[in-house]
C-alpha cells in the first residue's frame, strides 16, 4: 500500500510515525503502513456467498442463498477474533464474497471492537440500507470500503447485475448519513483504466475522503487475469495520472486520501518523480518508503478463508499454512517450522532475478510472490508487474 497523497502531496512526515514509536498498536489507521512491528492486518473472507456475479471475483463466490457448511460459525469466529486481538493484530477486515450476506456480521464486528481491534469491511455496497448503516455505526466500525469498477455501464457489466452501480452509490450515501467513514476501492485493468478520471470526479462530487486503486494480482498457474493487466507503459501512465489528479484536488483545497495497492514499484516511481520536482520532499519520502518496507504478504497482512484456512494474503489462495479450527492463527503465523511463511517474512533473502539486484529491494521487498509464481512457476522469481526499467533499478 502506497499513500500517494501522503507522499506526493506531503500530507505525512516521517516524524508523524516516529511520534508513536511506529508501534502498530498505537499508530492511527492512516499511519499503520509505517509500523515497524508489522503485526498483521487480517482479512477474513467470512463467506463465499455474494448477491452479485462479478466477473473478476478472486473468491469464486457462490449465490447468496447457497448453503455453505464450510463457513466458520459465530462461536468459532469469536474464538478466532479473541486470538487475533491477543496476538496484537490491529485491524480485522471483514470481506467475502459479500460480508453483509452473513447475518452475524454486526455481532462479530462488535466483538472485534470490544476486543480493541479496528473493524473495517470491504463490500460491494449494495446491501447497506439506512438501517444497516445505523447498525454498523453503532458498533464502532472504523471504515467501509465500497468497490466500484468504473462508470455505471462498466461497473454493472463487471458486477453482473444491472443497477449495482446505483445501489453502491446509495450505500455510500447511507454510510455518510450516519457519519461512517467510507471510501472507494477500484481494481485497475485493461477494461476500466479509462474510467480512473471518473473515479476522481466521484470523489469530489460525493465528498468521499478516500480511494484505493488496486493493481491486478493474478495467482495460480495460467491465470486468466494475466491478459487483463496493464502493460508496463500503461502502468507508468496510470501512476502519473493518479498523482496529477491527487495534486489537483489537493491544490483546490479538497484533499483526498489516495492510495495504490499491490504493486510497491509505485513507491520508487513517486520518489523518482519528486526528485525532478522537489528534492527536499523526495528525501523525506525515501525515509517513509523505508518505514513502509514494501510488500507485506505473510508478514503485515494475512488472510483467513471462510473455512478457516490461513493464507499470506487474500489473493494467494493456492497456498495455505494451516487452519484456525485446528490451531490458533497466532501459532500458525509464527511457526518457524513452516517453510514458505517464515521465508515471506524475509523475502529480500530469497528473491531472484531483477528483484534480487534492485537498489529498491529494501523499500519494495520483491513485490508480489503470487504474480511471480503464476507467470514463472517460481515463488521467488522477479515480479512480472514491476514496470521500473533496468536503468532505474540500478542494473545499467
Amino acid at each position: 500500500m502506497i499513500g500517494i497523497s501522503k507522499l506526493y502531496c506531503g500530507q505525512v512526515e516521517s516524524s508523524d510515525a516516529l511520534r508513536y514509536g511506529r508501534d502498530s498498536g498505537k499508530l492511527p489507521s492512516h499511519l499503520l503502513q509505517f509500523s515497524k512491528d508489522k503485526k498483521p492486518v487480517v482479512v477474513w473472507n467470512m463467506t463465499r456467498r455474494c448477491n452479485l456475479k462479478c466477473v473478476h471475483c478472486y473468491a469464486q463466490a457462490l449465490d447468496e442463498n447457497a448453503a455453505n457448511s464450510e463457513e466458520l460459525n459465530t462461536t468459532q469466529a469469536k474464538e478466532m477474533i479473541n486470538d487475533l486481538a491477543s496476538y496484537g493484530a490491529p485491524v480485522m477486515l471483514f470481506s467475502g464474497g459479500e460480508p453483509l450476506v452473513r447475518k452475524d456480521l454486526v455481532e462479530l464486528a462488535q466483538h472485534a471492537t470490544d476486543k480493541g481491534m479496528r473493524a473495517v469491511i470491504s463490500t460491494n455496497g449494495t446491501l447497506i440500507t439506512k438501517e444497516k448503516a445505523k447498525e454498523l455505526k453503532a458498533v464502532g466500525l472504523s471504515y467501509v470500503g465500497i468497490s466500484l469498477d468504473g462508470t455505471e455501464d462498466v461497473h454493472d457489466h463487471f458486477r453482473g447485475v444491472k443497477g449495482a452501480f446505483k445501489k453502491a452509490l446509495q450505500g455510500i450515501e447511507n454510510c455518510q448519513a450516519e457519519g461512517l467513514k467510507v471510501g472507494l476501492r477500484f481494481t485497475v485493468n485493461k477494461r476500466n483504466a479509462q474510467d480512473v478520471p471518473a473515479i476522481f470526479t466521484l470523489l469530489e462530487e460525493l465528498e468521499v475522503p478516500r480511494v484505493c486503486f488496486y493493481h491486478l494480482v493474478y495467482s495460480g498457474r495460467g491465470s486468466d487475469l494475466i491478459k487483463e493487466d496493464l502493460s508496463h507503459a500503461e502502468t507508468r501512465n496510470l501512476l502519473d495520472l493518479i498523482m496529477d489528479k491527487t495534486r489537483a484536488l489537493h491544490d483546490k483545497g479538497k484533499p483526498k486520501e489516495v492510495l495504490t495497492v499491490d504493486n510497491h514499484a509505485d513507491g520508487p516511481y513517486v520518489w523518482m518523480r519528486l526528485l525532478r520536482e522537489d528534492k527536499a520532499r523526495a528525501e523525506e519520502v525515501f525515509k517513509l518508503l523505508q518505514f513502509n518496507e514494501g510488500n507485506s504478504s505473510g508478514r503485515g497482512i494475512g488472510c483467513i478463508s471462510w473455512d478457516g484456512r490461513v493464507h499470506a494474503d487474500q489473493f494467494w489462495r493456492e497456498r495455505s499454512f494451516g487452519n484456525v479450527l485446528e490451531r490458533p492463527f497466532s501459532a500458525i503465523w509464527d511457526d518457524p517450522n513452516l517453510e514458505l511463511l517464515p521465508q515471506l517474512k524475509e523475502k529480500a533473502k530469497h528473491v531472484k532475478g531483477r528483484c534480487a539486484k534492485c537498489r529498491f529491494l529494501n523499500i519494495c521487498a520483491g513485490n508480489f510472490r503470487a504474480r511471480a509464481e503464476s507467470v514463472y512457476d517460481d515463488v521467488w522469481a522477479e515480479d512480472p508487474a514491476c514496470y521500473l526499467t533496468d536503468e532505474e533499478i540500478g542494473l545499467k
